[in-house]
């Protein structure tokens, strides 16, 4: 009988488990709604929280652990065509972060009895914002992130960026565990027994959070609805060409060069005065300044002079995503390279031929697969990942804003637009438009993509910028300064979108871009201070009871 009360009560635990990592999924774009289901995330944590009170703290590591890489495996399964090492990698990342916030939760939920939902609640946005930090950091899946398609409610990230959302959408699952937990470790029937008690104790907290919803739909429409002035604008063509990068070799280049080719010049073509041509992440990939200039492939240097040729014959500046490769002058007169991802901007007549762009490097590399500045320690990793076809670059260090037909703007590539510190960067130094240039089509999946855009969403909100969006493969888009999607291509296409751009006259001053990322530091440093208070109360408590028994 008890072995079977045991087994009942570990199968509660792992359904538990998996519903909670069923419905983080579910509330994100993924495999089954491409877009996601933004309400499931107000629930998604119930059964994680319930989980956490059910288990023991020693269990609760491994528990953690698991957790961790299920909602992972389950929520970035597009990792597996991005590098045979990327989801062993995440798995293992996420299985070493649950297996230390699943027992804070479980410290909380112990150290207080009676707000322990409070406790968790910032644990919980703290460890969102811990885990985008550093080499490691990791942007996607950000419980906030799920509401990018409801604007009125996204708004308040204008002034407390992203995780002002996600604690406004976590709320509501640790409230209602709490009122749940005091009786989940009984029969399932008895799980609601003690619910409405809770409610009465706990009415403040649940109209606090009701007024705060109430207040950012206000702030959210309010400020939509202030939106429409008229602004001169310019119109941008942004070039998808649909092409596979894993795909290498001469011929590959050509074709790749003839698609954007023929795809720019009908965007030219169809709409006159266009302001700048954009085309996606390492578009073209032969290293266009290297190859001009050192002439080591004749295939190569014909192919980025065929490119050059065809750019200075046009009247229309274009922004390109290329390898810019210098020498590096740490080794003497060989011809070792240095490697950045770029974008460079060629303006016909001027800088084209010989060709020397304006460029932007990119800041933020993605870890492992573009970046690993750890190989003295780990050789072993450093090795695996050369094996495995890895392309290091090294990091730009200057938040560059263009100018050009009248339009300031900065270029953040790929990874780099969900991070809001970096588009923060690019606003106070004067960029007023964010171009990003990306490349997804490694994934080979609508969800990634919608993954991606739903954090660029945010990205212009924070900053108050009109951000447009030129990818490989999706999603091609413009982005008002409010988070509405004006236009985009279908995903996986041959496309251009041309589209029109305001042209600000002032530079944005959003409270996020004065302050940057002040709530997530400060939720960060509370859950650490309470965390900290509540072992040392339980120590004092412990020393007084052993007292009283001697």
């Amino acid at each position: 009988m008890q072995k079977n009360r045991k087994l009942t009560a570990w199968g509660i635990n792992v359904l538990l488990l998996v519903s909670s990592s069923f419905l983080f999924a579910l509330s994100q774009p993924g495999f089954l709604f491409p877009t996601g289901l933004p309400l499931f995330a107000y629930f998604i944590f119930i059964p994680l929280f319930l989980l956490v009170r059910r288990i023991s703290f020693k269990t609760s590591f491994l528990w953690g652990g698991f957790y961790g890489m299920l909602n992972y495996c389950i929520f970035s399964y597009w990792l597996w065509g991005f590098h045979p090492l990327a989801m062993y990698i995440v798995a293992l990342e996420y299985f070493c972060y649950y297996m230390l916030t699943i027992p804070l939760l479980k410290a909380a939920d112990i150290l207080f009895p009676r707000f322990s939902y409070i406790v968790q609640w910032l644990i919980w946005v703290a460890y969102e914002y811990i885990k985008t930090l550093g080499f490691l950091g990791f942007s996607y899946g950000l419980v906030g992130y799920s509401q990018w398609k409801w604007t009125p409610i996204i708004q308040i990230a204008s002034i407390f960026g992203v995780w002002g959302v996600s604690a406004l959408v976590c709320f509501p699952s640790a409230w209602i565990a709490g009122a749940i937990k005091e009786h989940c470790t009984e029969p399932v029937r008895c799980w609601f027994s003690g619910f409405w008690a809770f409610a009465r104790h706990e009415r403040v907290a649940a109209v606090l959070w009701c007024c705060c919803m109430i207040g950012s739909l206000i702030f959210g429409v309010a400020v939509q609805q202030s939106a429409h002035q008229e602004l001169s604008t310019a119109r941008i063509a942004l070039i998808q060409p649909n092409s596979d990068p894993w795909v290498g070799g001469i011929e590959a280049y050509k074709k790749d060069l003839k698609t954007l080719k023929s795809l720019s010049q009908q965007a030219i073509t169809e709409n006159p005065g266009l302001a700048l041509v954009v085309w996606p992440e390492t578009a073209f990939i032969p290293r266009i300044a290297w190859h001009y200039q050192y002439r080591e492939d004749r295939e190569l240097f014909e192919l980025v002079h065929e490119l050059l040729t065809y750019v200075n014959e046009q009247s229309v500046p274009f922004l390109i995503g290329n390898d810019d490769a210098v020498r590096d002058l740490t080794n003497g007169e060989s011809l070792d390279r240095a490697d950045y991802n770029a974008a460079l901007l060629f303006r016909p007549k001027e800088n084209v031929l010989p060709p020397n762009p304006e460029r932007y490097r990119k800041m933020h590399l993605v870890p492992f697969t573009e970046h690993f500045p750890y190989r003295s320690i780990f050789p072993f990793v450093y090795d695996a990942l050369i094996a495995n076809d890895t392309h290091f670059w090294e990091k730009g260090t200057e938040p560059v804003v263009f100018s050009v037909n009248g339009l300031d703007f900065s270029v953040p590539i790929c990874f780099e637009d969900t991070f809001g510190y970096i588009t923060r960067r690019f606003a106070r130094h004067g960029a007023k438009l964010l171009i990003n240039m990306s490349n997804d089509a490694w994934a080979k999946s609508t969800a990634c993509q919608y993954q991606h855009l739903s954090m660029a969403v945010f990205r212009a909100v924070e900053t108050r910028l009109p951000m447009v969006r030129a990818t490989a493969s999706g999603q091609t888009a413009a982005i008002s300064p409010y988070g509405y999607i004006t236009a985009m291509l279908p995903p996986f296409t041959e496309a251009f979108l041309c589209t029109d751009v305001p042209i600000l006259q002032e530079q944005s001053q959003t409270l996020y871009t004065y302050w940057g990322d002040v709530l997530g530091i400060f939720i960060t440093l509370l859950a650490v201070c309470l965390l900290i208070i509540g072992f040392v109360r339980a120590i004092l408590r412990k020393g007084k009871t052993h007292e009283k028994n001697r």
